[in-house]
């Protein structure tokens, strides 16, 4: 993407939120990487998410991301959008990537300053400070995960920032969904964040969707995500259940740990997550192995 006009444009449909393979002893596998973009590209997906959360960016050296980057950018190139997380509690960090990521033709995406009692007026000030940066313009990152959950006036604040172009929302109850849904639409891009509980935020009227578990079961979750695009809530509900043993057990373990090891049961690259989490083994790799298979298999 080369400015802002085309990024609002391309920023609609389903992300794969990509996993960061790495081996055993924590080496990223670049090949292993390329792969794994090759695929969802290839089954027509309309963009990527390269970096964020479940791509184990906090345990990654600033380093290692550039080089993500770099590697995502080459294999992707123009076919699809790709957003690039630039997230990091140190703001001299998020100025580097968010440039980067922009230089690159990515979309950066930008969580609040993850520090301790940071005040609204200076959330806002950051995003205000930031978002010169990329020529591609910025997607808000409301990621709870961190420690940090905007609420919906404070999106809005922010969502007028010149360059803003979305929101990647991880908070996704009812009543702030329907107040984004509601006085956002039209005015940036609402990205659903967890493909755990996507119907009703798409029924709502957001923009798209980004997934993880589409690592691991791209075609369902691609036809799902069609569906309910389409207006087939029956379809898409039908195929939505068809993986809620997954679901389940992503919630009971954790993420991505849980989809790396989904993918490493369908033989794709997974690879290994980096500490302090761990690769599941025993009786949780095995559940998921059955639940792959009772999926894949129906």
């Amino acid at each position: 993407m080369k400015d802002i006009v085309e990024s609002r444009a391309r920023l609609h449909g389903l992300f794969n939120i990509t996993m960061t393979p790495f081996s055993a002893d924590g080496a990223f596998d670049p090949h292993a990487f390329a792969e794994n973009i090759e695929r969802v590209i290839g089954l027509g997906f309309d963009g990527l998410l390269i970096g964020g959360t479940y791509g184990e960016f906090p345990a990654m050296e600033v380093a290692e991301r550039v080089a993500l980057f770099e590697r995502a950018m080459e294999v992707a190139g123009d076919r699809v959008a790709v957003m690039l997380c630039t997230a990091h509690s140190d703001v001299r960090v998020v100025r580097e990537l968010t440039s980067l990521a922009s230089r690159l033709g990515g979309l950066p995406m930008v969580t609040p300053p993850y520090v301790s009692e940071a005040t609204d007026d200076q959330i806002v000030a950051f995003f205000h400070d930031i978002s010169p940066l990329s020529r591609t313009g910025i997607l808000i990152y409301n990621a709870p995960g961190i420690g940090v959950n905007l609420p919906a006036a404070l999106i809005e604040r922010i969502a007028e920032t010149e360059g803003v172009v979305g929101i990647k929302q991880g908070d996704l109850s009812p009543t702030v969904i329907d107040v984004l849904a509601n006085r956002l639409k039209g005015r940036i891009k609402l990205f659903c964040a967890s493909d755990l509980a996507f119907l009703g935020p798409m029924m709502a009227g957001f923009d798209g969707l980004s997934s993880t578990n589409s690592s691991a079961l791209p075609e369902i979750i691609l036809k799902s995500f069609r569906a309910v695009a389409a207006g087939d809530a029956a379809t898409a509900r039908d195929l939505h259940r068809s993986w809620y043993p997954l679901r389940e057990l992503a919630r009971r373990f954790g993420q991505p740990q849980t989809t790396k090891a989904a993918m490493n049961a369908r033989g794709f690259h997974g690879g290994s997550v980096r500490p302090p989490l761990s690769d599941l083994n025993g009786p949780a790799r095995t559940a998921v192995e059955a639940a792959m298979t009772k999926i894949t298999s129906a």
